[in-house]
């Protein structure tokens, strides 16, 4: 049985960029924090595949370009700002669901913890 996948695939680093736009626009810089900061710094993201992924996403419509918002940052003509479209946002939804369905496929074979307790 053959049915074509309605989202394309992601890599980590993909996935955590687009967990990253999943809260509103951010800069290169912010996301490369946020994976670092939401992995423990098991994950880092350093910038030649931030914006190689970065350009993956926005090549297969998952993230786009915008202009800066954030009227607080230092002004530099290079910062580039993205989000997510609303194809990232269903792609980095079914990214989120198969890892939640490992993560209990992993917990229910001794391999992870349930719960938060011990």
């Amino acid at each position: 049985m053959s049915s074509v996948n309605p989202v394309p695939s992601l890599t980590q680093a993909g996935f955590l960029v687009l967990l990253a736009l999943a809260s509103g626009e951010a800069h290169g810089y912010a996301v490369m924090r946020f994976a670092e900061q939401t992995t423990d710094g098991r994950i880092r993201l350093p910038p030649g595949t931030l914006y190689r992924t970065i350009s993956r996403l926005a090549a297969d419509g998952l993230v786009e370009e915008v202009e800066g918002q954030d009227a607080d940052a230092p002004h530099d003509a290079r910062r580039r700002y993205y989000r997510l479209t609303e194809l990232g946002q269903r792609a980095a939804e079914a990214e989120a669901e198969l890892i939640s369905r490992l993560a209990r496929a992993a917990s229910s074979v001794g391999l992870a913890k349930r719960g938060t307790g011990t």
